[in-house]
This record gives C-alpha cells, structure tokens and sequence, in this order.
C-alpha cells in the first residue's frame, strides 16, 4: 500500500527508508547534493526527500519565493530517488518536529531518517521541541572533515550519546527505533547557500 499527503504530496511506501533533508535551499546547490548521495549511501537510504521549508523560524531573514526555490531544486536534482517536495507549506507546519510528528502519522510503517549537519547538531538544542524530534525518527549527522567536536560537546550529543550509533554501522540507522543518531566523515564540498547569496549568484 503507497501512502501519500493527497495527489501533491510525496508518495512513500511502509518499509521504504528515507532521510529527509529539510532546509530554506536558499539558494540550493551541488553541496546539497553531495549530502543527498552521501547519506543514501552512508546510512541505508532507498530514497531522500529534500523538505524546502516557506522559511526558517530560527532566522529573522526570510527567503527567497517557495516556488522559485522549489523550481530551482528539481532542475538540479537528477537523481530519480530524490523527491523535491514543498510539503511543510502543504501541512502547515513552522517547526521540525511538527513536520515529523505529521509525516509519520500520514505515512504510517515508512522508515524517516532526519539528516543534518553537523553545525546544526551545534545548535540543535535550540530547536523547537527538539527532544521530540529524537523520539520520533533516527537521526543521521554528516560532518566535514575537521569539523567533529559536535559529536562530543553538542548539549545534545551528550545527552544522547547512549543513542549513537557507531559510524561503522552507520547503515543500521534506517531501520533503528529512535531514539537513535549516527554521525559520519564526508568528503569536504566548499560551497554554502550564504556564500551564493554573498557572491550575488542567486537573487530572489
């Protein structure tokens, strides 16, 4: 049985692993991914989903016309186990863990990894309701090399580290019972959507 958020939303089976990406991509590029097909690859992935958020409550700037950056998303992505989706702006919801709260309720038996950064894990703590978002799917976390000291010292790295998954058995996170995180080694990408944005190679 294929579950979907209606004939615009993303369809996913029960059973199937999929991380989800979830960010402003503003603007998104090859760095983006570079992540995606690290984290198939890393952590057991049939699929990724890139979640484009209508924007960010932890920034006071907001981004660039959600169509315009959903357009831009799939012209980029090649890749047809990667889903572009503006689903947040569907659901209605502000936060992540509201987000996963109804994607895991509209898509019962489907395996959510959520992915992220390692500077994002650095501020995770301020996320909200984030001990929810640990309750609810298995994270996975890929850092750059000479950037792995948020795998000690994050506030939420240490209150988790009985979670962590070992990265040599980083392909055991899509099918672990949260709450359960990995963190990674990737290859360094030098590219970032503030740095576009910087450079005047993206405007709204």
């Amino acid at each position: 049985m294929r579950h979907s958020l209606g004939p615009d939303g993303p369809h996913a089976r029960p059973g199937q692993a999929i991380g989800l990406l979830g960010g402003s991509f503003d603007p998104p590029h090859a760095g983006h991914v570079h992540i995606t097909k690290e984290a198939m690859k890393r952590f057991g992935l049939g699929r990724v989903w890139w979640l484009v958020s209508p924007g960010n409550p932890l920034k006071s700037r907001g981004p660039a016309d959600l169509d315009q950056r959903l357009a831009v998303c799939r012209a980029m992505v090649r890749d047809p186990r990667v889903t572009v989706t503006g689903v947040e702006d569907v659901l209605g919801t502000r936060y992540t863990a509201e987000t996963l709260e109804a994607l895991t309720a509209a898509y019962p038996g489907t395996r959510f990894v959520w992915l992220m950064g390692e500077d994002n894990l650095a501020s995770f703590h301020r996320w909200e309701r984030w001990p929810s978002i640990m309750a609810t799917v298995p994270v996975g976390v890929l850092a750059r090399p000479g950037q792995s000291m948020w795998a000690r010292t994050a506030k939420a790295a240490r209150l988790y580290r009985w979670a962590r998954i070992p990265a040599a058995h980083s392909t055991r996170l899509s099918q672990a019972t949260a709450p359960a995180w990995c963190h990674v080694m990737i290859p360094k990408r030098a590219i970032s959507s503030s740095q576009l944005r910087a450079d005047g190679q993206w405007t709204k």
